[in-house]
């Protein structure tokens, strides 16, 4: 397993993080307590850290499943958490969900209970409620950070001159500043490149990429029919919920899939593995979100960064899954960026003016040793 530092932290995350939102069947898709162990313990002997939760997740047997695995092992030093707060749980009481103050005080001693943990290393806004002043959440997380109950923030499913704003407050205030963003990233789902990666890169937040495989869809287990779709899993069980991010069954999506299918034939690799290994090599992204019901599909999974996807496959599954350009994107294109050069060629910083790879680091000399036979 490989490392990459999240945004400007010292946090040290795995490339692959464990998404325990299956831990739990309590929504009808989920693993039972027994099959979550075993996906916890694949996922730690494969060298993964970062475990990824949320306070509402399977009712809250998620995070109880979590902290019980962690605590158990003995693991807390070796263990990132990540979980989140939002989402109400807690019918005809408005104060029970959002992004107040009120509801992040209250959301984080339940999540710092179930997860039986006296600190969560990452702690994220799970979805912007459109209410609560961006200055309330900032000031309110940077407490928790104070009182060492929270080690550092991220913003997930929010817009991007939200988390903008954000940082920005940060900044100007010197308090803990957002260093990832959660959000939805692969083949099918490529909305965030407008905005999210080049402010994530510019400014210091790592990208979680949540949903690698679209629902499953880029597992190959989905294929078109006249209803939509067929297969068995997580988006047949889903289908009508009313949650836009599990509507996957598109004639776009279905080219996507049988492009991805034939690149995957060629590598002679499963689709999902595949589809993860993109995603993790794109630009800005610190780490990829994978999850399972079932111990063969994390197996799969923790292989995807073993090969590398030729240039001329990476190409065809750009152009096939290449989202269409909105305004006002359609000014920052090569094509309108000439008129704004003169037809020159310009890049912000020549090749090499940040190094690959950071310089070792090797202990300072030890100082030299007065003896009899040395004037010092």
């Amino acid at each position: 397993m490989q490392y990459h530092t999240l945004g400007r932290t010292g946090l040290k995350i795995s490339r692959l993080g464990l998404g325990t939102m299956t831990f739990g069947d309590q929504w009808g898709w989920g693993a039972t307590r027994e099959t979550a162990a075993q996906l916890y313990d694949a996922y730690v002997e494969a060298g993964g850290n970062l475990f990824d939760t949320a306070d509402l997740y399977t009712n809250g047997a998620s995070e109880e499943f979590l902290g019980a695995f962690i605590k158990e092992r003995g693991h807390r030093d070796r263990a990132v958490i990540a979980t989140k707060f939002s989402f109400n749980g807690d019918a005809g009481n408005p104060n029970a969900g959002g992004n107040g103050r009120k509801n992040i005080l209250r959301a984080v001693e339940g999540s710092l209970r179930r997860l039986g943990t006296e600190h969560i290393d990452l702690y994220i806004l799970h979805a912007w409620d459109r209410m609560t002043p961006v200055d309330e959440v900032m000031r309110t997380l940077d407490d928790l950070v104070c009182a060492g109950k929270v080690g550092h923030i991220g913003l997930s499913n929010v817009p991007a001159w939200y988390a903008s704003r954000a940082q920005a407050l940060a900044e100007w205030r010197g308090t803990e500043p957002v260093s990832a963003l959660q959000m939805e990233y692969s083949l099918a789902e490529r909305g965030i490149e407008d905005e999210f990666v080049p402010f994530g890169t510019q400014y210091g937040m790592g990208i979680m990429a949540w949903s690698p495989l679209a629902g499953g869809l880029l597992s190959g287990k989905y294929k078109p029919s006249e209803s939509g779709g067929s297969g068995v899993g997580r988006l047949q069980t889903t289908a009508g919920s009313g949650n836009p991010v599990f509507e996957k069954f598109t004639p776009r999506n279905w080219a996507i899939v049988a492009e991805l299918e034939r690149v995957a034939i060629e590598l002679g690799r499963p689709m999902s593995q595949v589809a993860v290994n993109w995603v993790a090599n794109r630009p800005g992204v610190a780490t990829v979100l994978v999850g399972a019901t079932k111990p063969h599909q994390l197996a799969d999974n923790l292989k995807a960064l073993d090969f590398a996807i030729p240039s001329e496959l990476a190409q065809r599954l750009e152009e096939v899954s290449r989202p269409d350009r909105r305004y006002p994107y359609v000014f920052f294109g090569p094509e309108m960026q000439a008129g704004l050069t003169g037809g020159a060629i310009v890049t912000a910083k020549p090749p090499g003016y940040f190094p690959a790879d950071p310089p070792a680091t090797t202990p300072p000399p030890a100082p030299p040793q007065a003896d009899d036979s040395v004037e010092v």
